[in-house]
């Protein structure tokens, strides 16, 4: 015999209530997974920040670089950090061994092809001639350098750094040292990312 069961409109009204929560969170957690930094090339950033100013992160890489791949592959690819960057930067790959001339802020820039990996000029003005790969460059809403980050970033290292960045907190005499441990530490800025490594800004 096969038992039925009724239930009261209150819990009914639970019942609905919760699927309607489960639904929403798969739905959240879809569109999160989702994401994929949309990446511009350096002409296309710098000509969005003419008509919706943004600051401009710039990802300087190499095609022989390996921890530029694993950063591709994890830290770029995780969705809190790809969020970030979609929401609040323009997001610029630039291969640091480029051939092709860049006119910027009246001046052209080029690879002389001299070396044996031969760094093209706006790479190196970028990062102050110290070629080390992969750095990720920031420059503010006005195209004008703030700061150049070297080395492999864990997603969990650049997240509060993409923040202060973003915040200007730079400009307000904010310790990153402290700012990135309060940041990590604190429940309000979940989804977090993993690992508990600092970023020391130069």
């Amino acid at each position: 015999m096969i038992k039925t069961y009724s239930f009261t409109k209150s819990t009914e009204m639970k019942i609905r209530k919760i699927s309607i929560l489960v639904v929403l969170a798969i739905l959240t957690i879809s569109n999160l997974q989702a994401q994929k930094v949309k990446w511009h090339t350096f002409s296309e950033a710098i000509e969005l920040n003419k008509k919706a100013p943004r600051k401009i992160i710039i990802d300087v890489y190499t095609d022989w670089c390996g921890w530029c791949k694993k950063m591709d592959a994890g830290t770029f690819n995780n969705p809190v950090i790809a969020k970030i960057l979609n929401e609040k930067y323009y997001a610029v790959k630039f291969d640091a061994e480029r051939t092709d001339d860049i006119v910027f802020q009246g001046h052209t820039f080029k690879n002389s092809g001299e070396g044996r990996r031969p760094v093209h000029d706006l790479a190196a003005a970028m990062l102050n001639g110290k070629m080390s790969y992969p750095s990720i460059v920031f420059m503010n809403e006005q195209n004008q350098l703030i700061t150049a980050v070297p080395g492999y970033q864990e997603p969990n290292q650049i997240e509060p750094l993409l923040i202060y960045i973003q915040q200007s907190l730079y400009e307000k005499n904010v310790n990153y040292q402290e700012y990135a441990k309060k940041y990590l530490a604190n429940e309000t800025n979940k989804p977090k990312v993993s690992g508990s490594e600092e970023q020391k800004l130069p």
